[in-house]
């Protein structure tokens, strides 16, 4: 896949050896390893159950975040994340204050269809998400298609490998959306880090009818 995917209506870009290998695993391990992972409860379908992967949010100390009807409180950042969030920030022109850090244990572990489209995040967020460990398959679907069989141009997946960077700007978040299915493939673990900027820090949980996580 070319640098610069084509999608209509969004701006994404997947750099799949963002990270050198041995950079990789050497952030893989230490982070598997360090991370507070919790079991996070979301609401989907307006029931709320165990989010089926562990997840940490990790941010500035007012970068409060809210999804799936519960509020977060940023886990303070790690030296092992410090550096990487200064190469972005470098790299993007965004001031990144918080990033959420997912964990899939096996090909069990997923995330349902969703966008990034909390008000906090703005209304044409950048998202910068970081891939560590086994290979899985992402999949992004145009908002307006049925979930059956949206055409080629609305529909695409790609091989999130180890130390690669995707990249999701612009319109994305308001005319897609993003899933990591379940595979019956042997996988191991992954690690997935979304760096976010929070604009707003809101005061109270907002209602969501839908919700399965972010990620």
């Amino acid at each position: 896949m070319s640098p610069q995917t084509a999608l209509a209506d969004a701006e994404i870009r997947y750099e799949p050896h963002w990270l050198a290998a041995v950079d990789a695993d050497r952030l893989f391990a230490t982070l598997r390893d360090t991370i507070a992972w919790e079991r996070h409860r979301v609401v989907l379908f307006g029931r709320a159950m165990d989010a089926p992967r562990l997840s940490c949010w990790i941010g500035d100390s007012d970068a409060v975040y809210t999804y799936s009807r519960t509020r977060h409180l940023p886990h303070p950042w790690p030296d092992a994340l410090q550096a990487l969030r200064e190469r972005l920030c470098e790299e993007s022109g965004t001031d990144f204050n918080g990033v959420l850090a997912n964990l899939y244990r096996d090909g069990n572990d997923s995330m349902g269809w969703h966008a990034d489209d909390e008000p906090e995040l703005g209304a044409r967020p950048l998202i910068a998400s970081l891939s560590l460990g086994a290979t899985r398959r992402f999949t992004m679907r145009r908002r307006d298609t049925s979930a059956g069989n949206p055409a080629p141009a609305h529909r695409i997946a790609i091989e999130l490998s180890h130390g690669s960077l995707l990249w999701m700007g612009g319109d994305t978040q308001q005319h897609y959306r993003h899933a990591l299915p379940k595979t019956a493939r042997v996988v191991g673990m992954r690690i997935n880090l979304t760096f976010r900027k929070l604009e707003a820090a809101p005061t109270i949980p907002t209602p969501s009818g839908r919700g399965s996580g972010r990620g």
